[in-house]
């Protein structure tokens, strides 16, 4: 009985021991067939894919004999419609729109494209053609002509937002660092006789070479130190300073100051300032004005300093006596070129009119821009339309206006400001005799 016992139990125990080994064969089987079909998978996947990718890089080398050009066909990105720029804007656009548009002629937008074609020109890649260089000019010149949102531009050309945002960066960048020696400089020194001649016989004031004043650009509120770009107006801006010249060209900009700055403080920042303190309006020999010698000289506002090379009007009182008030009438009438640059650099680039919701380091990029774009422009002679105008006109926020303290004013500027004075005097004194 025992034997028998333990012969049942030891039967027992070796079929469980089969039946366990069994299971456990079948497992790692089941197994190992699903590892290999998901690899023979993954392998198809890959060879599939990497078939597609052939197939598309064949039929962008491919052209088919006789026929158009077949469409380049773009791997990740989804291929929008440039319908508009292709045919409309290349092929129907008349001289009238190029200048609403784009705010100067053809002639001078692919003058523009050749110029700034060093820099921003790119390379066709086998999976995806770059975007022309005409067309990125194009958007970024019809951003700053309109200021409108970029998800419009958008859609207008065909191109993605960020597409947008990349060309107007690229191509403000591109105009300033290479447009700017070429038609934003300083002047040399026949040019600086040339704006002396031009003052004089425009605007009957001698030895003046060009006039300075600001610019207040609206901006939404930065993300740091916001209570630093309020304005004496209450609203939010950056500041600019220009110089131009009888003509409104500028030939000095000095751009991106808080809107609370004083414009004198911009202007002692400045090269500007620099180079008029260190002699760059003297004249060699020296010109010779009402029995002294003198320089040239520039106009500004009440928001400068009087220098011997910077003058500005008398404050406005009935103390002036009738040399002054000669000498104010003469002043603002040539300083107004300056305003008028303003007036005509803002109705052209309506992004500096507008609320300008750029990042804080790209906008004294942008109005940098702006004043080389507005200078290519007048120098060309592209028509200004004056109806633009009528939006400067009727803005919402009127421009700051700013003054410093007679304390801060020059004795030798007090001494140079009374010459003119004497002068002007003599001047409508004769006038009024040889009209009697």
């Amino acid at each position: 009985m025992a034997n028998d016992e333990t012969l049942r139990s030891l039967m027992f125990t070796l079929s469980y021991v089969l039946m366990k080994r069994r299971r456990d064969v079948t497992s790692a089987d089941a197994q190992r067939r699903r590892e290999v079909q998901r690899r023979v998978a993954h392998r198809r996947y890959f060879q599939q894919r990497h078939k597609r990718m052939i197939m598309m890089m064949i039929a962008q080398t491919s052209r088919p004999v006789g026929g158009p050009p077949a469409r380049p066909t773009r791997v990740w990105s989804s291929i929008e419609s440039t319908d508009w720029w292709e045919r409309v804007v290349m092929r129907e656009f008349q001289p009238s729109d190029w200048l609403e548009k784009f705010r100067m002629t053809k002639e001078t937008f692919f003058l523009l494209c050749g110029k700034l074609k060093p820099r921003l020109s790119r390379q066709d890649t086998r999976l995806r053609p770059a975007l022309p260089l005409e067309k990125r000019v194009a958007v970024a010149l019809w951003r700053l002509a309109s200021n409108v949102e970029y998800r419009t531009i958008s859609a207008l050309f065909g191109v993605g937002r960020s597409t947008v945002c990349k060309c107007v960066r690229d191509v403000c960048h591109a105009i300033v660092l290479l447009l700017r020696p070429l038609y934003l400089r300083s002047p040399s020194e026949q040019e600086l006789e040339d704006a002396a001649r031009l003052f004089a016989s425009r605007w009957g004031f001698p030895h003046c070479v060009g006039a300075v004043g600001s610019l207040h650009v609206p901006i939404i509120a930065p993300s740091s130190n916001t209570h630093s770009y309020w304005n004496s107006r209450g609203w939010l801006s950056v500041v600019t300073q220009g110089a131009v010249n009888g003509l409104g060209q500028f030939w000095d900009v000095c751009a991106g100051f808080p809107g609370s700055t004083e414009h004198s403080a911009i202007l002692q920042n400045s090269t500007l300032w620099a180079r008029g303190c260190d002699g760059f309006l003297l004249h060699e020999p020296p010109l010779d004005f009402m029995g002294r010698p003198l320089g040239y000289l520039m106009l500004g506002d009440a928001g400068y300093p009087l220098k011997s090379w910077l003058l500005k009007s008398f404050p406005e009182s009935g103390a002036l006596s009738d040399a002054q008030r000669a000498f104010n009438r003469k002043l603002e009438r040539a300083r107004g070129v300056v305003d008028e640059a303003f007036l005509r650099l803002r109705a052209r680039w309506q992004c500096l009119l507008k609320r300008n919701d750029c990042r804080m380091d790209v906008i004294p990029t942008m109005i940098l821009a702006c004043c080389v774009l507005h200078n290519v422009c007048e120098v060309h002679g592209d028509e200004f339309i004056e109806r633009w105008e009528e939006a400067v006109r009727h803005e919402e926020s009127p421009q700051p206006a700013d003054e410093v303290s007679p304390a801060s004013d020059d004795h030798d500027g007090e001494e140079v400001r009374a010459l003119f004075c004497q002068y002007f005097l003599q001047q409508e004194n004769q006038q009024r005799t040889l009209a009697c």
